[in-house]
């Protein structure tokens, strides 16, 4: 699960993703808002925490124009500013859930968790795929009845790749659903992962489209 972190104190930064890195998530940390709005609007993130105070542009107009653009991605606020008319300006500018610094990290985690649940089950139902079922909210697969175990990343890849059936992806784009920018990639990474997604469930799931990318066929 790829999570954009947007903080402009570097301890914290730190702590943050060292913390969240061991809970399965791919943590991308920028520490101000132009670069934050550019990369929330170019590139694919399941939630973003944002603080506030942020130089260059402050963490509620990046909000609001991301809410303006009808961008959906969760985000939470994390801020100190503790005050009512705080935390009601930033719940009305679009944010799902905002968090006072200093925080306990359970906590956090727990939010996030929360924040995800209540994303997958908005706009992510369970999928079916020529006997393939995908469910993103256990992250659980199986194939004509049958469970099958994948990694994180062949999840992260099937569950993109069906979910939109006919649609062709990029191999940029595919290695930005499923890589932060502080993981080394081996050049092969991708076809790997396809090679296995091909193996643990049936050859012609995934077609390659030379000089462009990969797809799955229309059901």
């Amino acid at each position: 699960m790829r999570i954009l972190l947007v903080e402009d104190d570097s301890a914290l930064g730190e702590g943050i993703r060292a913390a969240l890195k061991p809970e399965g998530y791919t943590v991308d940390w920028l520490q101000d808002g132009v670069s934050a709005l550019h990369a929330l609007t170019h590139e694919s993130f399941a939630l973003a925490i944002l603080d506030l105070g942020l130089p260059r542009m402050d963490g509620l107009t990046v909000l609001k124009h991301l809410r303006s653009s009808a961008n959906p991605i969760p985000v939470l606020i994390l801020t100190a500013r503790d005050a009512t008319s705080d935390r009601i300006a930033g719940l009305d500018a679009g944010a799902d859930d905002y968090l006072i610094k200093p925080f306990d990290v359970a906590e956090l985690k727990a939010r996030l968790r929360a924040l995800l649940r209540r994303s997958v089950n908005r706009s992510q139902p369970v999928l079916e795929y020529r006997d393939i079922t995908l469910d993103p909210i256990t992250q659980q697969v199986s194939y004509q009845g049958n469970p099958v175990n994948l990694s994180r990343k062949e999840f992260l890849l099937l569950h993109e790749l069906i979910a939109q059936p006919g649609r062709v992806f990029t191999r940029d784009k595919l290695q930005q659903i499923l890589y932060g920018w502080d993981e080394e990639v081996e050049s092969n990474a991708l076809e790997v992962h396809i090679h296995y997604l091909r193996k643990k469930l049936f050859s012609e799931l995934i077609r390659t489209v030379r000089g462009v990318g990969y797809l799955v066929e229309k059901a």
